[in-house]
């Protein structure tokens, strides 16, 4: 039975009058009640639909004093309510204020909400790399519940990226980023994110409205859950169920709702494409449902235009369709690290002390001895050597476990190495 239990009334005349504590603070007191007390236990029973104490957000050694956060203007909407740029006093040994941004809740938001909110930006309490947008602190007391997190003045890197777009109007006057500048961005990722694996922890909404810019342009892996607001298009709703990216899920993912580090592996293929498309959406002309089942069926998005193979080549170790052939973040940043720049050294999980060499067991990427899968559905258990390629281009193993389909991946001199046709978007 739900409730509590009171032991050691005596018998007697009792005055009995409670009153509700939530985030929001205490309630006002019932009116005063008059009732007897038995010979026996009295149980007091509880609404199932309230939250124990259990479900109730703890504050710890994260609680900041309300009286040390300043609001100063709108950033944008987030998942459970506004977002402010601020000043937080105090926040940073050494920094008497630290320009901030402060994560608010909607004043409709249910308790159960807030709770989610608080312990939706505690996940990040764990964390602690360059490369991955820090958590400053809590403000749980009163009402609005606040989260303070580091400012990233440039945004999400998606609303960057079509800023950088020639004909965009809030061009902020710089050209489309160089190879060395997408090298460079894809590189950052690709640390937060070996960095959140080597944390055990997997992202399952890797996409670039969900990484975030510094003022140094640097790219973080953003506060989780921040933008699914903003860009609510990005997301599905199969079945009933909750909402969907789509168009950077992984087939395991989209078939069996499997996520893992190597799904994360296949949506960063996708950020790949954004980052060389300026922020195109993905699988353009096509809905959610035939997305869905094209990348099921094997398919996979096109070469953008322009694309240096360098990129090109990465995208496609990321989209295997078997998980265990994708490469770990590690082997990502060991392909991109000659480029990089000197500050990546000092600043990078990648090349820390807490960092460990990383244990391979079903990947081996060799880059010289790779073989391609042929493009022959038939017969993708053969494997043979692909002696046409270009230099630049890589081949791409096909051992496949018994349950996985064929599948084909573009390989040098093929113009198209799907093996699906894009299919057309329905007129609606």
């Amino acid at each position: 039975m739900s409730g509590t239990k009171l032991h050691l009334v005596h018998p007697g005349n009792y005055s009995v009058r409670v009153r509700a504590t939530s985030l929001a603070g205490n309630g006002s007191f019932t009116e005063t009640t008059q009732t007897q007390g038995p010979s026996g236990p009295i149980y007091a029973s509880s609404n199932p639909e309230y939250l124990s104490t259990n479900d109730v957000y703890e504050e710890d050694e994260w609680e900041v004093p309300r009286d040390k956060i300043a609001i100063l203007r709108e950033l944008g909407q987030g998942s459970f309510g506004m977002v402010y740029e601020g000043i937080a006093k105090d926040i940073v040994k050494g920094e008497g204020e630290t320009r901030v941004a402060v994560k608010t809740v909607n004043e409709s938001a249910s308790l159960r909400e807030r709770i989610e909110f608080l312990n939706e930006a505690s996940v990040m309490k764990a964390f602690s790399c360059h490369h991955v947008v820090r958590l400053m602190g809590v403000v749980s007391k009163g009402q609005p519940t606040l989260v303070v997190m580091e400012l990233m003045t440039h945004g999400d890197l998606k609303s960057y990226l079509r800023s950088l777009r020639p004909d965009a109007e809030n061009n902020p006057g710089r050209p489309p980023p160089t190879l060395k500048e997408m090298v460079q961005m894809a590189a950052e990722i690709a640390d937060g994110m070996a960095y959140l694996h080597a944390k055990k922890f997997v992202h399952r909404d890797l996409a670039a409205r969900n990484c975030m810019v510094a003022h140094d342009l640097t790219v973080k892996i953003g506060d989780f859950g921040m933008t699914r607001d903003i860009y609510e298009t990005d997301y599905y709703r199969k079945g009933g169920k909750g909402l969907l990216p789509v168009r950077w899920m992984a087939p395991e993912s989209l078939k069996d709702g499997v996520f893992t580090a190597n799904s994360d592996c296949w949506s960063f293929g996708v950020v790949l494409w954004e980052i060389s498309t300026l922020a195109e959406q993905p699988y353009q002309g096509l809905s959610n449902e035939q997305v869905l089942k094209f990348v099921m069926d094997g398919g996979f998005l096109d070469r953008p235009d322009n694309c240096a193979d360098r990129l090109h080549n990465l995208m496609q170790m990321c989209w295997q369709y078997n998980p265990k052939m994708r490469p770990a973040f590690q082997e990502i940043i060991e392909t991109l690290k000659d480029d990089l720049h000197p500050s990546y050294r000092e600043l990078s999980f990648f090349y820390s002390e807490e960092n460990k060499p990383p244990e391979t067991e079903d990947f081996d990427l060799d880059m010289e001895n790779m073989e391609s899968i042929p493009l022959d559905p038939s017969s993708y258990s053969q494997r043979e050597q692909c002696s046409d390629r270009e230099e630049s281009s890589m081949g791409l193993r096909g051992s496949y476990e018994d349950h996985h389909i064929p599948f084909t991946h573009m390989n040098g001199g093929k113009t198209n190495g799907r093996i699906l046709a894009l299919p057309r978007s329905s007129p609606s």
